[in-house]
């Protein structure tokens, strides 16, 4: 790095702190947006569907609402928090405050979003091998699709990635006990972090500390999930660690559907014919062994590059993925944009795209109040997960020759560790 003189070098942080303060006033401006976006509007089906999970989990307990309701996939800290925020919004206090159930289930999300942009000023400032420019997070915190997700939508996709993020942030900080709990909650939230953990693991093992890592990280798992694993094991397994999504409504498997053919046509998560089961298996596999070889591959290259190799990761998902929805477009984004801002932004604006028109088709028109698809009307809002799906495709394919053209050895199916930067 230049040693500037030590007057350029004060002008030069000052400049860099007002930058700050403009970027975090863009995030608080996006945090009230979203509340009175959440205060005025009830969201998306998802909301009714959480207060029915909300109403069963109070009345007939986390055992009942799994064995009777095969739509539950979330593990048990969510159907605490939606235990809770039920209780609360039969209290005439949080009546009278407009402090609803669909408001309360929204919060968490909107305020995960504000500490993922501190999280990324902070990785910003002090780490500066991590190249993320000003306009760029600014993006970030007034993100549409941040906006129409966590203010609008219903669920609790940001706080599975505000512990994502945390748990990378803490790689970083050289503490595998805190990445370990961190990546442990985000599991707590959603399921779907579990196909990362190999990249975390083989990070922290290239380390000599993947024992710290691993007992954390198990230890917070089974804590959190002793009630489903020992009291009934077999229909939180089917639930929740068995969840596969809808087929036809995303990438590769909406390609199929237009085929036509009747194999590849019924629009559902059971019940599937067998071309579908074997389509969709396959292409898990897929991103399953092409994480393992990320993982592996990259877990002795510098800290920071633990960030590119979740980016990686996210971007196969999401071209492989045989299902996915309007608000999993929050999952990547902190991490496609660390690995490439210009990308994030095209990234961005299609997602916008597909969110935005999701939204207007299913809420029947702006301004929006409540939205629910229908199958009839999922045909109309699909294609617009195309534009999505195919900057994503495009981004892989791009990314890979960038990579190929800096090291012209690389090879795809190799198995062999990359050439480490710096050996912490």
């Amino acid at each position: 790095m230049a040693n500037f003189p030590p007057e350029k070098s004060h002008v030069t942080a000052v400049f860099r702190g007002h930058k700050n303060l403009l970027i975090l006033g863009l995030g608080l401006i996006a945090l009230l947006l979203k509340l009175v976006i959440a205060f005025n509007t009830f969201g998306s089906s998802d909301a009714v569907i959480f207060y029915t999970f909300a109403k069963s989990l109070s009345r007939d307990g986390l055992e009942w609402t799994y064995e009777h309701s095969v739509l539950f996939n979330h593990p048990p800290l969510t159907a605490y928090y939606l235990q809770l925020i039920f209780y609360l919004d039969q209290k005439a206090s949080f009546q009278a405050s407009g402090l609803t159930f669909p408001v309360l289930l929204r919060l968490p999300g909107i305020l995960a979003d504000f500490a993922v942009l501190l999280v990324l000023l902070e990785i910003r400032r002090n780490y500066p091998k991590v190249t993320i420019p000003s306009w760029a997070l600014a993006l970030f915190a007034l993100s549409p699709v941040s906006l129409m997700v966590s203010g609008f939508h219903g669920n609790t996709d940001p706080v599975m990635v505000m512990f994502l993020v945390l748990a990378a942030y803490m790689c970083l900080r050289n503490k595998p006990l805190l990445s370990g709990l961190f990546l442990a909650l985000s599991c707590q939230i959603k399921i779907v972090p579990l196909f990362l953990v190999p990249i975390f693991f083989f990070f922290w093992y290239a380390r000599n500390r993947s024992r710290q890592f691993v007992l954390s990280f198990a230890l917070a798992l089974l804590f959190l999930w002793s009630e489903a694993l020992f009291k009934f094991p077999v229909v939180f397994t089917k639930n929740v660690l068995s969840y596969g999504g809808f087929w036809g409504l995303w990438g590769i498997t909406y390609w199929l559907r237009l085929t036509g053919l009747p194999q590849f046509n019924v629009v559902n998560f059971f019940h599937l014919p067998f071309l579908e089961i074997f389509v969709m298996t396959g292409l898990k596999l897929i991103i399953i062994a092409t994480v393992l070889l990320i993982a592996w591959r990259r877990r002795k290259l510098r800290s920071e590059a633990l960030l590119g190799s979740l980016a990686y990761a996210w971007i196969v998902f999401f071209v492989f993925t045989p299902s996915a929805s309007a608000q999993y477009l929050v999952w990547f984004a902190p991490f496609v944009l660390m690995l490439s801002p210009v990308f994030y932004a095209w990234l961005t604006a299609t997602s916008s795209l597909f969110v935005f028109f999701f939204y207007n088709i299913t809420a029947q028109e702006f301004p929006w109040y409540f939205s629910m698809s229908t199958d009839k009307l999922n045909t109309v809002w699909t294609p617009w997960s195309l534009w999505p799906w195919a900057t994503l495709l495009a981004g892989m394919i791009l990314l890979w020759r960038q990579a190929t053209a800096a090291d012209p050895s690389l090879r795809l199916f190799a198995f062999q560790a990359l050439r480490a930067e710096t050996h912490e």
